[in-house]
């Protein structure tokens, strides 16, 4: 089912920041103009269930005035005029924050998150807010609840019958349908380079305590971050300078760098995936990049105790504490009785309340392994890294960002086998806390749906890490919008 068949065509909605910033320079476009076609594109759009809150009326006079602005030749900041979208998880003054749940329907923060913030002041236009996998527990997106659409969940626009991935499924999809030219989403263990891979476009999940983390309804504190997405690497970039900052990128020569192959990470690939991650390696290797294979990673079975646990012991304390610190009007059992999705009131009725795991001898308490965690677990995972990257003397870990391509949308969407083919090669690294990027590199021989390639590098390395992504996309080229 493609969306956009026979709809709303503008190259308007394909431009990069860079881009939509020279075109307005040279009087080529508007604002008022890019606005008005990111709009059009979202009704056109409205199967795809992205938006929660879509703000036309004060994105077009936000565009407004950024037209009078440039037309009086006042010095502008480097996002003026440029529409973006936010995860619904994300503080938004005077927008509506629901993370995706009936039980924050009504709720309009007062501030902005402190990421948000950031991008207001540096010109950037909030079109609105995204979709998501209720309450960031879940990685398709298939939520219940905010269709604006005829089905269920947001949907991928390179194919409306399957899934954009989740948790940070409206702000991929957005930017995958391009109803926008950049987004926040946020990332617990793989939340934003997971719909990014399904939906064509680029992220980074950057290092633990890069970005403030204020303003967000959490799931577990020691691993949530928000994260910039975006049509390329270079506006991925420009996103993340403005939180933090940081406006210098390495320069990389090509003959010089090195990736690490896991081959764990290689494993339960369908067709496509497999199809194109290889021949992705393949054409940068013929551009003089060294690839090394590594047998014996180990990551994802250090991972296994020390991910699971931690997320689902921080959730309790972590929402307890959210919902006291903004003055919510309800307690956690309260919000419990206001979710609507089948997969995420499970989560909370048997895990996260009663504040236990699943394990082969039925559900455990999870304090001991959470105790366990971070009493050695999580530092045992983090210095196997550090191993990994030094031994080998690269520059990052290179594979396929999910085992699959986007799933079907449908009531077997959220199995637990989708969940594992999605989660198996992101979690390892939110665990460690280490920076990673999400590189779209195609689209499927056989379902015609994106490829990414995931790049984990060492904590710290995210300029380094965004510079490689620019090498490496200027050779697999953009891939085509839906």
């Amino acid at each position: 089912m493609k969306v956009f068949e026979s709809t709303y065509q503008s190259t308007q909605t394909d431009l990069t920041i860079a881009q939509a910033q020279s075109a307005f320079r040279n009087g080529e476009l508007t604002s008022v103009e890019l606005v008005s076609a990111c709009l059009e594109r979202a009704e056109a759009g409205k199967e795809l269930n992205v938006y929660v809150t879509l703000d036309g009326e004060g994105a077009l006079d936000a565009a407004q005035r950024a037209d009078d602005r440039r037309k009086n030749g006042q010095i502008m900041p480097p996002l003026s005029g440029i529409p973006i979208v936010i995860k619904d998880n994300i503080h938004t003054a005077g927008l509506r924050c629901t993370a995706g749940s009936p039980a924050f329907s009504h709720y309009i923060p007062n501030e902005d998150a402190s990421t948000v913030h950031k991008l207001r002041e540096a010109g950037a236009i909030i079109l609105g807010k995204t979709n998501m996998h209720e309450l960031a527990f879940g990685v398709t997106g298939y939520n219940q609840a905010f269709n604006t659409g005829s089905g269920i969940g947001v949907r991928n626009p390179y194919d409306g019958s399957r899934v954009a991935g989740g948790s940070s499924s409206g702000s991929a999809a957005a930017l995958g349908a391009r109803m926008a030219l950049g987004s926040l989403g946020t990332d617990t263990g793989g939340s934003m380079r997971i719909p990014s891979s399904l939906n064509g476009c680029a992220a980074l999940r950057p290092s633990a305590g890069r970005y403030a983390n204020d303003g967000v309804i959490p799931i577990a504190e020691s691993r949530d971050t928000v994260g910039p997405m975006a049509l390329c690497m270079s506006d991925v970039a420009l996103l993340d300078s403005i939180m933090t900052d940081e406006f210098d990128l390495p320069s990389i020569a090509l003959d010089e760098l090195r990736l690490g192959v896991p081959s764990e990470c290689w494993q339960n690939l369908d067709e496509d995936t497999k199809e194109l991650a290889q021949s992705t390696l393949n054409k940068l290797k013929q551009h003089g990049i060294t690839f090394v294979p590594i047998d014996d990673a180990g990551l994802q079975a250090l991972n296994e105790p020390v991910g699971f646990s931690v997320v689902i012991h921080e959730a309790y304390e972590c929402m307890v504490k959210y919902l006291r610190d903004y003055n919510h009007d309800m307690d956690i059992n309260q919000l419990k009785s206001k979710i609507g999705s089948p997969d995420v009131l499970s989560i909370y009725e048997d895990w996260v309340i009663p504040r236990k795991m699943p394990s082969e001898d039925g559900l455990i308490d999870v304090q001991p392994l959470y105790e366990v965690a971070q009493s050695g677990g999580r530092q045992a995972l983090r210095e196997r890294y550090q191993t990994l990257f030094t031994q080998h003397n690269i520059d990052a870990l290179f594979f396929p960002t999910t085992a699959i391509v986007a799933p079907l949308a449908n009531a077997e969407a959220n199995l637990p086998s989708n969940f594992e083919y999605l989660i198996q090669n992101t979690e390892p690294a939110a665990s460690a806390g280490l920076p990673c990027i999400q590189l779209p590199v195609g689209l499927g021989r056989i379902t015609g749906m994106p490829v990414g390639i995931e790049l984990d590098g060492p904590q710290g390395s995210d300029r380094r890490l965004l510079a490689i992504g620019q090498l490496l996309e200027c050779i697999v080229g953009r891939l085509a919008r839906a």
